[in-house]
């Protein structure tokens, strides 16, 4: 744990870019135009992806502030980008999926910005995070809270809520005190977002309980030789969505805070290697890039070049 705390207090080389990530520009209009029956993805880096299902938009895991951490002064502080997103200019949110309540994925902040707006029609979470949110100013009827293997129902998709291999808590005194989770959506097409999981049996499980998936949105970052339990190694992510049964596998949790040891581009080096050894098809998005019809053609390695 001591040479953990000085490695992050001191820095290493290569943890965060040297210049601004380019991305691009959300466009919400032709984020709104896209018809109902197509399936469409929005990656702002990390975790938070706008997804759009049976004609809903779902949005994961927000995190706009400007640090992953209690602190305004102090914490893992978010990579600069070319174009930044601001709660202003996300469409409404049908559903928000909240999987569970550390900083880099429950932002008080950015919770506050999208109650304010009343961007959010309701709220998916895992069990706890209500209060959280209650705290905060979020309706107390707009939250549904669920336990592991809970299923919910919104329109014509079925949300299922599913275990990972983690833990939570926002301080020294709570920990496990709220559930951590994923989230199985099920339209005209089966989608999994996998929010933070260390490699486990619960992959090969999902698979045989759902058959297949179009597509596995899985962690790709953070990982190290001292927390194996809590967070994939790029080689387990591919593994994970062999696991899975997952027709495409879109890497997410990195390429906005440096949370890992490694450098901030080794975790998609590795996962595109791997994926390339197994056949694995990968799709890597542009931050802010539309993409709708995902497919492993849709992909960019825009990383490529990068310090």
């Amino acid at each position: 744990m001591l040479k953990v705390i000085w490695t992050m207090l001191k820095g290493a080389d290569g943890r965060e870019p040297k210049a601004s990530l380019p991305t691009v520009r959300f466009d919400r209009d032709a984020w709104e135009r896209v018809p109902a029956d197509e399936v469409a993805l929005c990656w702002f880096g990390h975790s938070c992806v706008l997804i759009k299902l049976n004609g809903l938009t779902f949005l994961t895991d927000p995190v706009f502030g400007e640090r992953a951490s209690t602190f305004s002064f102090a914490g893992p502080k978010r990579f600069a980008v070319t174009e930044r997103i601001t709660v202003d200019q996300l469409p409404t949110v049908d559903v928000l999926l909240l999987s569970h309540d550390h900083y880099d994925h429950l932002c008080c902040e950015t919770m506050r910005q999208l109650i304010a707006a009343k961007k959010v029609g309701r709220v998916v979470a895992a069990l706890g995070i209500g209060a959280h949110l209650e705290k905060w100013g979020m309706p107390a009827a707009l939250i549904t809270e669920c336990a592991w293997w809970e299923q919910v129902t919104v329109g014509p998709v079925k949300l299922t809520f599913a275990p990972t291999r983690h833990f939570t808590g926002r301080g020294l005194t709570n920990r496990f005190s709220t559930l951590w989770g994923s989230f199985v959506l099920e339209g005209d097409k089966r989608l999994y977002w996998g929010a933070d999981s260390g490699y486990s049996r619960t992959f090969k499980e999902l698979g045989t309980r759902f058959g297949r998936f179009d597509l596995a949105l899985l962690e790709c970052g953070a990982y190290s030789e001292y927390w194996p339990q809590i967070h994939m190694f790029p080689e387990e992510t591919v593994q994970a969505a062999q696991d899975l049964n997952a027709q495409l596998l879109m890497p997410i949790h990195w390429a906005q805070f440096a949370l890992g040891l490694h450098p901030w581009k080794e975790s998609i080096e590795r996962i595109t290697q791997r994926a390339g050894e197994t056949g694995q098809a990968l799709l890597t998005p542009r931050i802010g890039r539309i993409v709708t019809a995902p497919s492993a053609s849709r992909s960019e390695t825009w990383w490529e070049g990068l310090a």
